[in-house]
């Protein structure tokens, strides 16, 4: 089927509408761009997507249960990170808009008296891993289409902050194209269209069309440990989560902090018809949100931090299984009817994501694991107030950072 037949198909014609006005590189690009677009994910706008399951409370590892077999977790952990069993996946799409920058987050200087990046921080932490195990841990980084570049020569320039290049690399996160209200693709220019990374639960899918399952440099991986840019504390491979989540035979586990109150705006974790999930804060009733078990803490307590180990087998098993796609309504800059590019000042169109939260639900099983929120937890989402740079500058220097 031709390109136009194949748009008429889906009545998106109007995506060639400025072709004839394009340069032979534009016209290529544009073709490809086409080419590469997942049509069933247009469906979704018509889907009422999967209704919520009976939600139960969760039974996860506490600070105290952690503390009494810590030892033993280590032992394991320690083993299965040095035998090459861990790899580390961090997830490097976002900007950094909220903070003020156009520049991607990780490039974020949160440095007081000394340059210290956000990207710096996490592979410091990563680094205090591999000396505790005696380890070298591959790390892959995704990025999107538009900031992979600036992000391999950001790293480039600073030498990969003292972490073994050999064991780095880069992958481009998939993308999806965004839908104004009436169904139509929008336009970025005459020759793309707008497009925006498909959400943090497409990592996997993105990891296997690079390639990189199958150049044999993670042929010895067993566990992906993935998380967030953000949080600036948090450990990575850490060994007593590994030894804890293996220990446990579950397929996968998730670093969670203790809510702080029942009204915290925080996904927990949950069972949804028995198998893990996450709800997030404005799901819970306020009876839900109070409840309490027999241990006088929060049923629904245990609030996730985008840390996640997931196992490598159970992985490749459901990975041709669809991840639902979540409509979520945004402001996107695109072309008008005379072709000019305008940046709306409300929501005019719907951009598609894939979440994490989901391959949760279709690992089957998931242990979560508590951290010290103050130990563990400085996310970096705002310049100021509630997990900003501010906050996160105290907890680092709290924890012996040198800012």
């Amino acid at each position: 089927m031709s390109v136009s037949e194949t748009l008429k198909k889906h009545g998106q014609e109007h995506l060639l509408r400025y072709y004839d006005e394009l340069s032979s590189e534009e016209q290529r690009e544009l073709l490809r761009q086409i080419g590469e677009i997942d049509w069933d994910i247009l469906k979704s706008l018509t889907e009422d997507g999967a209704p919520r399951g009976e939600v139960s409370p969760i039974e996860g590892l506490t600070l105290a249960q952690i503390a009494a077999r810590k030892g033993q977790y280590e032992e394991v952990g320690k083993r299965t990170v040095k035998a090459g069993k861990v790899a580390a996946v961090l997830l490097a799409g976002g900007q950094g808009t909220r903070l003020g920058s156009s520049a991607p987050k990780g490039m974020y200087d949160i440095g007081v008296t000394r340059p210290l990046y956000i990207f710096e921080q996490l592979i410091e932490n990563l680094k205090s891993t591999c000396a505790a195990c005696d380890a070298e841990v591959p790390l892959l980084i995704m990025t999107n289409e538009k900031n992979d570049a600036e992000t391999r020569a950001f790293f480039r320039e600073h030498a990969y902050f003292g972490y073994p290049e050999r064991l780095i690399r880069f992958f481009v996160q998939a993308m999806a194209p965004s839908v104004g209200f009436d169904g139509k693709i929008l336009m970025e220019s005459k020759g793309r269209l707008a497009l925006s990374p498909n959400g943090n639960g497409g990592w996997y899918s993105s990891l296997i069309r690079a390639g990189l399952l199958e150049d044999g440099f993670l042929k010895s991986v067993e566990w992906f440990n993935v998380f967030a840019v953000d949080n600036v504390l948090q450990r990575i491979a850490d060994p007593v989560f590994v030894g804890a989540t293996v220990s446990s035979g579950k397929n996968c586990g998730a670093k969670a902090v203790r809510k702080t109150c029942p009204e915290e705006r925080v996904g927990a974790m949950c069972l949804q018809d028995g198998l893990p999930s996450v709800i997030e804060y404005y799901e819970l009733s306020p009876e839900m949100a109070a409840l309490r078990g027999a241990d006088g803490e929060l049923a629904y307590g245990f609030g996730v931090t985008l840390n996640y180990l997931f196992r490598a087998d159970k992985l490749r098993e459901i990975a041709a299984e669809k991840i639902p796609v979540h409509v979520v309504k945004k402001k996107i800059g695109c072309l008008n009817e005379a072709g000019v590019f305008v940046q709306p000042e409300t929501e005019n169109g719907y951009k598609f994501e894939e979440l994490i939260l989901d391959t949760v639900r279709l690992m089957g099983s998931c242990l979560p694991y508590e951290v010290v929120r103050e130990k563990e937890f400085a996310p970096i989402k705002n310049r100021y107030g509630v997990d900003s740079v501010d906050t996160a500058r105290k907890l680092l220097e709290e924890n012996g950072v040198k800012l």
